[in-house]
């Protein structure tokens, strides 16, 4: 046993005697690592254990291994990596400034397990035979996604999304380049004037991000209400209540969907609704949501805006035969007012595509758009169209003839 695995041993032994909790008492866990790494050094003097080369690596590899996730730490400890996932105890990836890429990290069928199980402790969520997925976010805010076999073919599926960019404003994606000056000050009139905006892309578009940066528009005086699979929406927000799904138990009982979340929501006062993503009948509830009078937002994967257009109008379908697409083609033409759509580049940078308005019309079954910004030589710019209800932005004290005029 070397010696970063004997500190190891008897740091895990003295976190058992003690009671410690390494993942909550960080202090604790940290004086005590501190305490055996410089007891393993006397003992080193002596010639009864093997000297440590670096006993500053040693001690980060050991508080890695109990409170974090021992080989993967350094993944997440690393800025630039933006996703980590594991196809197999021998293929350990990350994507690293949206460049995926085989690390030399390589695991056990138990140590994959082991960090998987560690990982879950905290978020109250099963991983087994009756349920082979799991959803799960990580007290660092990292999103967690794991499938075991049988549903895979052999190894464990591991996916862990961090959150690398902290955009708490959308000024704060106008420092990273991802949009303009100009369309960050629409977008942000018009949260302020309480428009319904919905935030489509692919994967690792940066959806949520803008979620976030949206919110930070929302006035101090409104109450917010969020409903998600997993907590990922984080709003620098002084009222703010978040909700989260919930699995079945063992009993196949307990079980909270998004689309009670939603129904749940419109009791709890809220003066906004924010949905972190739609995917299968929740869409229903969330129009029902945005056509009673509640300002909101959410996400969808989509390839363009209007394609997120076609989408909303499709998913509440999935909600049962009674309900149809006469209604809600044109529930979606009332409900949703702007569509802002992200993209990937060739070189993994994250964009805003295109800004497009919802004037509230239908011709032949298809929900009318108009473009508000598009992009033009690969630059965010002014386009002809204007968004709905101007009276919300004259009540919020915006002139929005004069804000798109500057941002031509």
């Amino acid at each position: 046993m070397d010696g970063v695995a004997l500190l190891e041993h008897e740091v895990r032994e003295l976190v058992r005697r003690r009671g410690i909790d390494p993942l909550r008492d960080h202090a604790s866990l940290h004086e005590l690592v501190s305490a055996v790494v410089a007891d393993y050094d006397e003992r080193s003097l002596r010639g009864h254990v093997t000297p440590l080369p670096d006993p500053t690596s040693a001690t980060k590899a050991v508080l890695d291994a109990v409170a974090g996730l021992g080989p993967l730490q350094q993944y997440l400890d690393d800025d630039e990596v933006e996703e980590i996932w594991i196809n197999s105890p021998a293929q350990v990836f990350v994507a690293r400034r949206g460049e995926p890429e085989l690390t030399t990290t390589i695991l056990t069928e138990g140590q994959v397990r082991e960090l998987v199980e560690q990982m879950l402790r905290l978020s109250g969520r099963r991983l087994d035979l009756s349920s082979p997925f799991v959803d799960a976010a990580l007290p660092g805010g990292e999103r967690l996604h794991v499938v075991i076999p049988d549903i895979t073919r052999d190894a464990w599926a591991v996916n862990i999304r961090k959150h690398v960019v902290r955009a708490t404003h959308l000024e704060d994606l106008v420092s990273l380049g991802s949009l303009t000056g100009a369309a960050a000050q629409f977008l942000s009139a018009s949260v302020a004037a309480g428009l319904n905006i919905l935030v489509s892309g692919p994967t690792q578009a940066g959806k949520t991000t803008m979620l976030n940066a949206l919110a930070g528009s929302i006035p101090p005086r409104e109450r917010v209400v969020t409903c998600e699979e997993v907590f990922e929406v984080k709003i620098p927000h002084r009222d703010v209540v978040g909700l989260q799904c919930r699995q079945p138990s063992l009993e196949g009982t307990g079980e909270v969907t998004l689309r009670r979340l939603v129904k749940e929501a419109l009791r709890m006062r809220p003066s906004r609704i924010i949905i972190g993503e739609v995917r299968e009948a929740e869409s229903l509830d969330m129009l029902i949501a945005l056509n009673a009078g509640v300002p909101g937002m959410c996400t969808v994967h989509a390839n363009s805006a209007r394609e997120a257009l076609t989408k909303v109008c499709t998913l509440p379908l999935l909600a049962g035969e009674n309900v149809s697409a006469a209604f809600v083609v044109p529930t979606v033409a009332s409900a949703v007012d702007i569509v802002v759509h992200l993209d990937v580049d060739a070189r993994g940078r994250r964009r805003t595509r295109e800004i497009v308005a919802v004037p509230g019309r239908v011709e032949n079954g298809v929900v009318e758009a108009t473009d508000v910004f598009s992009q033009r030589d690969g630059v965010l710019r002014r386009a002809g169209g204007f968004p709905p209800h101007a009276d919300r932005y004259a009540r919020a004290g915006i002139d929005l003839a004069e804000l798109l005029r500057e941002a031509v």
